[in-house]
């Protein structure tokens, strides 16, 4: 039996000084919270790449399985052999799709950090065999970049750290070398528009959205002032998660935008929550994505049990079919 994420990070970084490790936490706090792409490499030493484990890790990890649920969910069937985690750092990503996946057999994380990639090894030791046995390649995106092949590809919080320039070529190198993709982001306005922008040079290429969205058109909440896709998962935080981000309470919701697309066709849901839901007595109102395009509220009473039955057990996120009404 492997160890959890959790465990894994409390081995690997049990003694690097804590004061050290919260002084790089807040400085990359400020590089993430500036929302503009960092200027020189994130993370550049041994001091921060642990930090950037400790503090961003688990929650990459939440949201990424979070995410892959979401797909596997609509396609119970869905397959993956082998994947790349492209811009995966300390392969959190890597983690969740090993742990989502128990068809996975093969794993390269790519990633400009040298010191990211040696403390990702570190930790794969204690992880699933896929990741155990994980190969870690250093490589910069630039505009010719060749994406390694793989059924596939994890692009999980990778454009915010790129210019512009290179988020084409990136979503461009794994349209030719993978047949399904994963492109994560945070769930920003920004980071939205981000995985909208790479959702459209998927589908252009003729792909198809499996998730989240139901349908391969235009997105019906661009354009809209202060509303925007996006979605959360919920992650405990360790002891040491608590004392670097300087938090009290025992969990986080990490909030993120996505888009799961494959080269062949897909069958979507027939819709998607958008937002929590607001429950009243005999009263259940979602925010729904449709299939026609459409996004907007979806008020279900108990004069329709059947329907009225199904709302009161989803939560912000899920795929719904609601009964013939």
């Amino acid at each position: 039996m492997h160890a959890t994420l959790t465990q894994a990070l409390e081995a690997v970084l049990a003694g690097v000084d804590r004061r050290a490790l919260r002084t790089a936490t807040r400085a990359l706090v400020e590089v993430y919270r500036s929302g503009a792409p960092p200027g020189r490499l994130v993370l550049e030493d041994a001091t921060s790449a642990a930090a950037y484990a400790a503090y961003r890790m688990p929650a990459t990890h939440a949201a990424v399985t979070r995410a892959l649920h979401h797909a596997t969910s609509l396609d119970p069937a869905l397959q993956v052999r082998s994947m790349v985690d492209l811009g995966g750092g300390t392969g959190a990503a890597s983690w969740a799709a090993a742990e989502t996946f128990d068809t996975l057999e093969r794993v390269q994380v790519v990633d400009g950090s040298a010191v990211a990639l040696q403390l990702g090894r570190r930790l794969a030791r204690h992880g699933p065999p896929a990741v155990s046995t994980a190969t870690w390649t250093r490589s910069v995106v630039q505009e010719d970049f060749v994406a390694p092949t793989a059924d596939l590809a994890v692009v999980s919080y990778v454009l915010g750290e790129l210019s512009e320039a290179l988020h084409g070529p990136l979503v461009r190198a794994v349209t030719t070398s993978s047949r399904l993709a994963l492109v994560l982001e945070p769930g920003t306005p920004r980071g939205y528009a981000a995985v909208l922008a790479a959702r459209s040079l998927l589908v252009a290429s003729g792909w198809h959205v499996l998730a989240p969205c139901p349908q391969n058109g235009p997105c019906p909440l661009a354009g809209r002032t202060g509303d925007w896709c996006h979605f959360a998962a919920r992650l405990d935080r360790s002891t040491l998660h608590r004392h670097l981000k300087g938090a009290a309470l025992g969990h986080e919701d990490e909030k993120f935008s996505y888009v799961f697309a494959s080269h062949e066709p897909v069958v979507p849901a027939a819709s998607r929550v958008l937002r929590r839901p607001v429950r009243r007595k005999g009263l259940v109102q979602l925010e729904l994505c449709r299939q026609n395009a459409t996004a907007g509220p979806e008020v279900l009473t108990r004069r329709d049990p059947s329907a009225y039955r199904t709302a009161r057990d989803v939560v912000w996120g899920d795929a719904l079919l609601l009964p013939p009404r």
